[in-house]
Parts: structure tokens; sequence; C-alpha cells
């Protein structure tokens, strides 16, 4: 008598429609951090770690600092979404966010954001500094709070009274590293400073009519395109005049002011355009290019620092 083949053992798997729950509901939690904003952030993090000191910078400091910054700003770009959430419905580029959606909740994304500035909290102060914690709280403080519910939407220079808190990144890495904020962090936050009008007026005007939608009192709504065109022009000769700081201090050398005035001239022509040959494609174009520009003007300084001085 043939005695029966024994089962195959069970494997417990979760179902494909499971598996794919959770992965849809790991990226809805992640884009309520805005990645790529975050990683241009923490970029400029790290440069200023790496400008803080003639020698390589201890590599554990450069880690935990990445990190905790990292973690305070996902989470203060959190609050910024729950914040902005029925400014978020109004507008196309941003109506696909998750708590607009309602694949998570207001509960959920607040919870999400005090784990994740706690633990970037007891990062830097354990592992970096108090002084690290104390300015990337204040930055949290002030990008999503002073600036999301206080100033953007009550003025139409929000983008410069609030861009200080957008701009601290490099004093962030550079107290991480030192345990002190000399003036040359500073300029590098000044650079940062005076950068952001003219990135985001170039995104507002070719997203003008979503803008007045949204009801926010962006320069393009409450005054007029010519004059927010001006700006942008305005505010890319500050710019460009702002970046030969560095090289004048005597922070950097050849290498970062040939670099910064090429970089330069390719803004002031994507600027020029925008207020003498307007059209929303150019405006688009500036916007990238600014993005490119900024880091391609730190990688610039930090390459002179190390490999030309």
């Amino acid at each position: 008598m043939e005695r029966p083949t024994p089962a195959a053992p069970k494997i417990h798997a979760y179902p494909a429609t499971d598996r794919s729950r959770w992965l849809s509901l790991a990226q809805d939690y992640a884009a309520l951090t805005k990645p790529r904003v975050t990683q241009l952030a923490v970029f400029c993090a790290v440069i200023g770690m790496f400008l803080a000191t003639p020698t390589l910078p201890d590599w554990q400091i450069v880690i935990a600092a990445t990190i905790g910054i990292w973690l305070l700003a996902a989470a203060a770009f959190a609050v910024n979404c729950v914040i902005e959430q029925q400014v978020d419905a109004k507008m196309a580029r941003t109506r696909a966010r998750p708590l607009v959606r309602g694949a998570l909740t207001i509960t959920q994304a607040l919870v999400f954001s005090a784990l994740l500035g706690a633990l970037g909290m007891a990062c830097l102060y354990w592992w970096v500094n108090p002084l690290t914690m104390w300015l990337t709280l204040a930055t949290f403080v002030g990008y999503a709070l002073i600036y999301t519910l206080l100033l953007k939407p009550r003025t139409p220079q929000n983008i410069v009274i609030g861009g200080l808190s957008g701009a601290m990144p490099p004093a962030l890495g550079w107290a991480a590293v030192t345990n002190a904020v000399p003036a040359q962090a500073w300029v590098l936050v000044l650079i940062i400073f005076v950068w952001t009008p003219p990135h985001f007026w170039a995104l507002a005007l070719y997203r003008q009519k979503e803008y007045e939608q949204s009801g926010l009192p962006m320069l393009p709504v409450t005054h007029s395109p010519e004059l927010t065109r001006f700006h942008v022009w305005l505010y890319t000769v500050v710019l460009v005049a702002t970046t030969l700081l560095p090289f004048v201090i005597k922070m950097s050398g050849w290498l970062y002011l040939v670099s910064a005035v090429l970089l330069g001239a390719g803004f002031l022509y994507y600027a020029w355009q925008v207020y003498r040959h307007y059209s929303d494609g150019v405006a688009k174009r500036t916007f990238y290019f600014s993005i490119l520009y900024l880091a391609l003007l730190f990688s610039a300084l930090l390459i002179d620092h190390y490999l030309v001085r």
C-alpha cells in the first residue's frame, strides 16, 4: 500500500495587494517630507560642514548631523503639508499630495512629523552638539510656523521675509562641525537668502493662475507679472554680486570666482529673458536653472576649498 505523499509546507506571505498597500502608504508618508526640497536643504548643510574646516570633518559628525538635519527638515515639510492642505487642493501641482487625496489624515501627518522631529532633535543633541539642535529647531519653527502659517498667506513679500529659514542649512552644517557660526557661514546663508526670491518668483510667474485660485498673495497676483519680472531681474543682479563675497573675504580662491562669474552670467541671461522676453516656458527654464545654479555654485566652492587653495 502506497503511503500518501506529504503535503508541501504552507508558506505564509502577504498577498500582493497587501504589499502594494504598505508600499503605497510608505510612499505617501515619504511625500509629506517633500524629498526633492529636503535633499537640496541637506546638500547645502553638508557643504557647510565641509567648508567649516580646512581638513576633512569627522565622518561620525557628518553622518549624525546629516541625519538629524534631514529628520527635522522632513518634519517641517510635513507640518507645512498639514497647514496648506486646503491651499494644495486648489493647485494642480499639489492636489495629488497625500492629505489632499485623503490617503493620510491630519493626525497621522502630525504624529509622523512629531516622531521625525523628536528623533532629529535627539540625534543632533546627543551626537552632534546642542547649538546645532537649537538652530535647526529654530529653522523648523521659522519655516513650518512663522513662514507657512503667518507670512505666506498674508504678504506678497512672504518669499523674501521667510527666505531666512530656508537659507539656514549651511549655518547648521557649519555649527555641527565647529560648534560655532562665524561670518563665513552667514555669507553662505546670505547667498541662499538672496537666491530664494528669483527662484520662487520664476515659479510663481508660470503658475500665476494656480496661485490666484489658491488665494495666496504671491507677488504676480497682488501686484503684476511685470513688476514680478523686474524683481526677478533685480534680485538676480544682487545675487550675482553677493556670490562674489566668498572671494572678497578670502574664503575662496580663483576657481570659485571664475565659476561664480560664469554661473552668474547664465542666471542673468535667464533673468533678463524673464524680464524682457517673457513666456511661461522661459520662466519654467529659469526656475529649473536656478536649482542647478545653486548646486553648481556650492560645488565649486567646495572644490575650490579642498583642491585649489
